[in-house]
Order: structure tokens, then sequence, then C-alpha cells
């Protein structure tokens, strides 16, 4: 009988950056992500914070979890709270040690996100952002001083983009919405921003084209390098003048080897004409290194580091360069095999530095899974995958199924064994259930518009996407018993559960809700101050439009729910607080149905830790085998 400790015992090793002769990374090998080291040559890993600290699941961050300034003798680390995501700089010695706040209580009850430190002068940036104002602030940081210093504070930035190698320019973006960015310019030392490119809300007098603005990097004193969805509904990359004039101009990629469907994803500058640029196709990660041919616009492509044998059909879950050894170091893994730790050498030579495994489960009884993708009610390609008990284990008949559905709305099931979901995947299946999991219109990695088609329509196409791939695709396969269907979503995935068993009652036979948003109106109110403005734009203004919430509230319909259901929540979660999932319980309680409630005190919009794993994963399996 397979155990989930047995796919548990596969350690994660995420974000490895490499300093001399060592890889830093963060693993969970105390039961707890943590920040370890190890010698390239080979040793065991040496833990470098105390034992009791948590750190953040890298997948939440936007922004480092932690730099290595080895010159300097010491590692900047970003450490919350046992999930409340209030991160803080903190810093311990290079061998390791008690963390200490860089910048005192300045940034206190304040989520800060690291975007950038530089390793040769300490200098970088971070945003800060309130939890009682709705305003961000943007600093360039000193980590050598201790100083932080303000470059401006707005609602909806500065987060920021690129600088100059002297750091004393600097380019932020402002960000309205989805994909609506406006790009400032501004001298350190004054918290004057110029536009550069974009039209700022205050400016507008009709409606504007989302540029799709998102990652940057310096070129030189006349241009910086931008990725954009203005000229490619995927992204591509171009060319944005500095002075002013709002000139943005395409810059073609050549060279690429890899196909299908999917989007750009990564830039990051490795010398001065040396790129890494990145693909998801199909939920696949596709890497290479490339020549920028600034003359002519053009971006050559002159290695492949992944998406080719062995590092292929999985997710990469981060690269690092080290420009002393011109090396990278990075995190992969797939649907079937555990995270592991790569460095590539400059003449490409690969080498594995771990060897996770799941414990005693042959590689034959895991699912890899195969594309399921659909046309949906209006035609609308959808993309999905579906997980089925392997041949191996030998299981006869049609297959209860499990609906799994993703967070975000703006995210996207992968191959990734490094996310909370890809280990339950694999113990639903070796228990017998077939799992299905689509990317609906709203999810990354397809494209703008398609992203872009949940925006303010939360529970509208979206759910009959979903109502349309059970009455109208799975039905239709012999191996699937559609009859004994459960279904399951975190966060925004837990708002289109709690959405689907209420609304269409019919279709389910069980139900699990993990920290999904209920009532739309105390959602909007109780998110962090700087999420309200883009809430209100991207899910409803609860003032104007509270009737539309209303309609499109779980809780509208939650009365009609004839299945039982199993709600999940993290008691530090802050952005959907433990509040609202009591509620959903209370409630239902109140109205006679079966729900029960598990909550986890130290955790918060996730589940992180070993025990608390265990506990989750084995109670949502025997939830659905009970009920299934």
């Amino acid at each position: 009988m397979s155990r989930i400790e047995a796919l548990l015992a596969a350690r994660q090793f995420v974000v490895p950056q490499r300093s001399g002769d060592y890889l830093y990374f963060i693993s969970d090998l105390n039961g707890r992500l943590s920040l370890y080291r190890m010698l390239l040559a080979g040793s065991v890993p040496e833990p470098l914070l105390p034992p009791n600290i948590a750190l953040q699941t890298p997948h939440h961050m936007d922004g480092k979890s932690f730099v290595v300034l080895a010159e300097y003798n010491q590692i900047v680390v970003m450490i919350d709270q046992d999930g409340d995501e209030n991160y803080q700089p903190m810093r311990i010695p290079l061998t390791g040690g008690f963390p200490e706040l860089i910048f005192g209580d300045q940034f206190a009850g304040m989520q800060t996100n690291l975007a950038k430190i530089d390793l040769k002068t300490g200098i970088g940036y971070l945003t800060a952002s309130s939890r009682t104002r709705p305003e961000f602030s943007g600093y360039q940081i000193n980590v050598l001083e201790n100083s932080a210093t303000l470059l401006a504070t707005a609602a909806e930035g500065p987060f920021y983009a690129t600088s100059s190698p002297d750091q004393q320019t600097i380019l932020t973006v402002d960000a309205y919405g989805i994909g609506d960015t406006v790009v400032y310019r501004q001298q350190l030392g004054s918290t004057d921003r110029s536009v550069i490119f974009g039209t700022p809300m205050e400016q507008r007098t009709t409606p504007i084209e989302p540029n799709g603005m998102g990652f940057a990097e310096w070129v030189n004193d006349d241009y910086a390098l931008f990725s954009t969805s203005l000229f490619d509904d995927c992204y591509s990359l171009a060319l944005l003048r500095l002075d002013g004039s709002q000139s943005l101009d395409a810059v073609s990629i050549e060279g690429l080897v890899h196909t299908g469907q999917g989007e750009f994803d990564r830039l990051t500058k490795l010398s001065e004409q040396r790129y890494l640029i990145g693909y998801n196709i199909d939920g696949c990660s596709w890497c290479y290194e490339a020549e920028l041919d600034l003359e002519n616009k053009r971006m050559l492509v002159s290695k492949v580091l992944c998406g080719q044998a062995p590092l292929d059909n999985g997710v990469l879950e981060s690269i690092a360069y080290d420009s002393d050894s011109d090396s990278f170091a990075l995190s992969f893994s797939t649907a079937i095999a555990p995270t592991q730790l790569f460095t590539i050498k400059p003449n490409q030579e690969l080498q594995q530095h771990t060897n996770e495994r799941v414990l005693g489960i042959p590689v034959e009884h895991l699912s890899a899974g195969e594309d399921a993708s659909f046309n949906s009610h209006d035609g609308l390609r959808i993309s999905a995958r579906l997980y089925r008990p392997a041949p191996a284990l030998g299981y006869e008949g049609p297959r209860p199924l499990v609906y799994y559905i993703h967070g975000g709305p703006q995210g996207q099931e992968r191959p990734d064994f490094a996310w909370f979901s890809m280990p339950l995947i694999q113990f639903l299946a070796l228990k017998g259930f077939a799992v299905f999991v689509p990317n609906v219109r709203g999810s990354s990695g397809y494209g703008f518009n398609y992203m872009n088609q949940v925006t303010h329509d939360w529970g509208g196409q979206d759910r009959l996407d979903h109502v349309h791939a059970m009455t109208n695709v799975l039905s239709n396969d012999p191996l699937i018993d559609t009859k004994r269907a459960g279904v399951m979503g975190r966060s925004y995935g837990g708002f289109m559960t709690l959405t689907l068993v209420g609304r269409h009652p019919e279709l389910w036979k069980a139900g699990i809700d993990m920290f999904g948003p209920y009532d739309l109106h105390t959602f909007s109110a109780r998110v962090p101050e700087t999420w309200k403005a883009y809430m209100a734009t991207q899910v409803g203004d609860p003032v104007t439009e509270a009737d539309f919430l209303v309609e499109r509230s779980p809780k509208t319909y939650i009365h009609n729910l004839a299945c039982p259901l199993l709600v999940t929540q993290g008691a530090n979660d802050p952005r959907v607080i433990e509040q609202e999932s009591r509620e959903v319980v209370h409630e239902l309680q109140a109205l006679g149905k079966n729900v029960d409630y598990l909550l986890f005190s130290d955790e918060g919009h996730d589940v992180l830790k070993y025990a608390n794993k265990v506990t989750c994963y084995n109670r949502i399996t025997d939830f659905f085998s009970q009920y299934l």
C-alpha cells in the first residue's frame, strides 16, 4: 500500500545559487523549507538557519528568496513568520547563523520583496507594501551600509525594472492591472519620475491597450530591453528608448528549436551582449543562451540549456548564472521526478548534484500524464492534462475522477514536482483515481489574451469551461466514471470549487476547498490594502458593482450544496484570511450540510511543513476515497 510519506521522502531542492566552491539552495531537508549549502564536489548539506525558522516557498514570492554575497561573508535572506508573507530582509554569515534584521524595524509589519542585489557592491532594490495603507514604496538599498533610499511611493508601484551599471538611473514600473503598466525613469537622489512608456491613469481620456511590459534589462544609456505583449500575444522582446519618446522597437528571436504553444517567460542579462531567455511551452520549460545583435535588433540563440534530454518534459524551477565560473546552477523536475540540482559548465557539461527519488515506489507506478486538451463550449481550445493510474498498478474499469483546479486565476498547472499539487496528484493516481487538471481561460502560459479573459469575469466563462469539460468531454471517456467525481482547488481554485458545488451540484459527489474566497464582498474587504484597487478592476468594485459581486459569490449558491465538503485553511493566510473559510464552515453547519474543517495553525496561503503535508494529503485522499 502506497504512503504519502514515500512521495514526500523526495525532498525539494530549489533556487540554487553557485558561489565559489559551494551550491547554496533552499530545501525541506528538516521538514520545513530552510537554507543550506554543499560543496560542488559533493558533501552533506550544511544547514545555514536555525531549525525553527521556516522559509516561504519561492513559488509565492515576488523576488529573491536569498542572495549570497560571498565577497562580504554574508547572505541576505527574506524571512516571514509561518506564512504571513511579511518578508523581512535579514543577514546571516556565509557559514550560517542566527538572522539579524538589516534595516532594524524600518519595514516591520510590511511585506518587502527583494528584486536584486549586485554581488560586487551590495546595492539592490526592494519594494515595501503597507498592510494598512494602499501604497507601495520602492527603495534602493545598500546592505553593506544598512541603508535604504526611498525612490518613490505610489498606489500602483513603483516596482523595480532595471538600472544603469552605476546604479544612478533606475527604471520602475507602475501596474494598474494585468498587463496595464507605465514605465518611469528617475535619477538616484530624486523622487521625481518621468514617464518613458505608457500613459498614467490620471492622463487617460480613453481606454488604453495593455502593453504587457514585464522583464527588463539595461542595454546602454539609450535602450532597455523589455518583454512585452504588444508585438506578440505570447510575449516577445522589444527595445525601449530611454529618452521619453515612447519608442518601442520589436526584437526578433532567431534560432529557437522548440515547437508547441506557450509563452516567452524569462530574460536575464549575463554579460555585455549575452542573455538568458526562456519559454513555457505546453507547461514545459525551454531555456536558451543568446546574443543580442543591437544594430539589427535581433536576439540570436547560441545554446540550448534546458528543454532537451535530460532536462526535458519538465519545469525549470530556477536558473542562476555565476559570472566568476561562467556557469549556471539550476533546479529541474518533472511530473514523475522530484527536483534535482544541476550545474552547467561553460562547455555545456551538465552535472547532477542530487539524486532525490520517491521512496519504495517504482517509477512505472507513477503517472506521467497525457494531453487532454479540448475545445470548450464556444470553441476556445483549453489546455489540460489527465493523470490516469499507471497500467502497472493493475486497476480495472472506469476510474473515479478528481477534478483539480489551480489557483491564480493567472496560474498554470505544470509538471512541477516542487509544487504542492504534483505529489498529491501522484498519490491520488496511486490510489486509483484519475486526476484531470485543466488550465481554463484566465490561466497563464497561453498568451495575454487567453489570460485576460478572466478579468472581471470570475465564475463566468471560466466556470462554463469546467462544466463543458465535465458534461461533454470527460463524460465521453470510457475509462472515467464521472458519476463518481470530486472537485478541489486552491485559492482561486477554491473559489471555483465552491462555485461549482453550489451552482452545479449535480456534477459532484465530494468537494475540497483550500483557502478559497467565499463571499467576494468580504474577500475584497479583507485582502491587503495594496490589493484592493487591483481587486476592484480584476474581480469587481464592491461599491459600484455590489450586485455583480453577489451574483458571482459562491456564498449566493452554497445552500445548493449536495455533497460532502472539506475546507482547508492556514491560520496565518494574508490573502484569503482564516475568517473567510470559517464562515463557509459555519454557514454550512447551520444548514445541516456535511462539512469538515482542517485548520493549520502554523501555515499561511499554502501547506508547506512536512507534518502538515502528511496530514493534508492523507485527509484529502481519505476524503475522496470515502465519498467517491
